[in-house]
């Protein structure tokens, strides 16, 4: 069993902590705020990642790190505190103790820049054109150049109970391109928790993994066909047609041949698994 640090435990990280608990690691979960209630599995370390002090009295025996941290903010100053200073810090922290743990950071698509709707996969240039995304791609290579062991996992859209941006988008009748196609990919929150789990063991049991991974469904979806199918479930009116160029930003497929070799098996392996459910849960 492995000693774990958990950087950032929000919806996600605290799930995933659960889990690796109940499998019998030691789990520690660093967090701003911890939950108020004490849970008894999980240890917990209040910290800021941006803010060095805070992290003096942190533990560095840790076999594992996993690097699950969401901005406060879409924009710059945000990202750069996370990807950056926060990552600065943790990576200051350790070297300066002499320690090397594994990481697993989570990452996201939008690192790809992509726009003509064609497929990417882990081979696929990382080459994106706005900041934020620039600002995650070059946290991943500073990860890289620390520990050739280090993994990035590289998340689709996430969605699942909290996370119901395209449910609440179908009820408005949007408009949305059709043609050319724009792409939509995602990943329920439930198979992010096992892909990050599944990796980890993977690795434990000195399995040779690569340093990116990329996690998206079976199914990139045109976002006209997933909007156009929830509309119809929900009884909400359909889209309406956006006429528009071929110059959509970031429209690609995403490939998850790589982690299918791997062997995960995806719990909702396409938009109508997992929206199905979260409908159902709303309707009751």
């Amino acid at each position: 069993m492995a000693k774990i640090l958990i950087i950032g435990c929000g919806a996600i990280g605290l799930k995933l902590a659960d889990l690796l608990a109940d499998r019998g690691h030691e789990v520690t979960g660093l967090k701003r705020n911890p939950p108020a209630l004490p849970n008894s599995k999980i240890n917990f370390f209040t910290a800021d990642i941006t803010l060095p002090a805070t992290l003096d009295k942190l533990e560095t025996d840790f076999e594992q790190l996993f690097f699950i941290v969401s901005p406060d903010m879409r924009n710059e100053k945000s990202y750069r505190e996370i990807y950056e200073t926060g990552l600065d810090n943790l990576l200051n922290k350790f070297s300066h103790a002499a320690c090397n743990p594994n990481w697993i950071f989570v990452s996201s698509t939008s690192v790809y820049g992509q726009s003509q709707g064609e497929w990417v996969d882990e081979t696929s240039l990382a080459q994106p054109e706005n900041i934020t995304s620039k600002l995650i791609r070059q946290a991943e290579q500073k990860l890289m150049a620390a520990n050739a062991n280090n993994i990035s996992v590289r998340f689709a859209g996430i969605y699942g109970p909290g996370r119901e941006y395209l449910l609440r988008i179908a009820r408005q009748m949007p408009l949305i391109q059709q043609d050319p196609p724009y792409f939509t990919n995602r990943i329920h929150q439930v198979d992010c928790i096992y892909v990050l789990s599944f990796l980890l063991e993977k690795q434990l049991i000195g399995l040779p993994l690569q340093q990116y991974y990329l996690a998206s469904d079976d199914d990139p979806a045109p976002l006209w066909e997933v909007i156009s199918w929830l509309a119809e479930r929900m009884n909400c009116p359909p889209p309406v047609v956006q006429s528009t160029g071929t110059d959509s930003v970031m429209n690609k497929r995403c490939s998850n041949k790589k982690l299918r070799a791997l062997g995960y098996q995806f719990k909702y392996p396409g938009y109508k698994e997992g929206y199905s459910e979260l409908i159902s849960e709303q309707a009751n």
